[in-house]
């Protein structure tokens, strides 16, 4: 009987947790759900030891507020993120490009960045390729072991975070953090997907 009660009385904690993380991901720029979780937990005065929402709850969440607080401007910039990362990959074919995160799964916002992932014999050969393109770019922080390096470049008022991996590793699964396969495209779906949006758009 408690283990129920303390199940009911924590699903409403969750719940609220799940949507002030999404509002701090659209407003603020979080791109983390679980940092995003954290600082909700936070600024709802919750312990650190709270129940967490999963991923997909804070996602249902980020998906309702935009559709509320911003539709026409996330529709717009989603589809703004879109075009870049198919021009940006019909570039970097010769690094078999496909497109993850944000900007694939639709909830790009105002401060989404776009991510390739690149699968190459050598980040080296990127760097060269960048270099000779006369392409401007930083070393960021790989957010996987796997990752050999990130090279985050800005374009065409987007930033793109070009995700190296050995070459081998274009048959692995990528999961996310809670356990889900990371959902990637070449450019020929990112272009059908454009092509939708777009339509979608008039």
């Amino acid at each position: 009987m408690s283990s129920r009660h303390d199940r009911q009385r924590k699903a409403p904690q969750r719940g609220l947790i799940a949507s002030v993380a999404a509002r701090l991901m659209a407003e603020d720029g979080i791109s983390a759900p679980a940092l995003a979780k954290r600082k909700a937990a936070r600024s709802l005065g919750f312990p650190d030891s709270s129940p967490m929402p999963d991923d997909r709850e804070v996602e249902a969440e980020l998906r309702a507020y935009q559709r509320l607080f911003q539709d026409q401007e996330q529709r717009a910039r989603n589809l703004h993120l879109l075009r870049v990362a198919a021009r940006l990959m019909a570039t970097m074919q010769r690094f078999n490009p496909y497109l993850s995160g944000s900007v694939l799964d639709g909830t790009a916002g105002r401060y989404a960045e776009i991510d390739i992932q690149l699968f190459t014999d050598s980040a080296k050969d990127v760097e060269i390729f960048l270099l000779n393109q006369r392409i401007a770019y930083r070393h960021s922080q790989p957010r996987t072991d796997r990752a050999e390096a990130v090279l985050t470049i800005s374009t065409d008022d987007a930033v793109a975070n070009l995700v190296v991996y050995p070459r081998d590793d274009e048959r692995v699964s990528f999961r996310t953090r809670d356990g889900r396969l990371r959902e990637h495209a070449r450019l020929e779906v990112v272009i059908k997907l454009l092509g939708a949006n777009s339509r979608a758009e008039r």
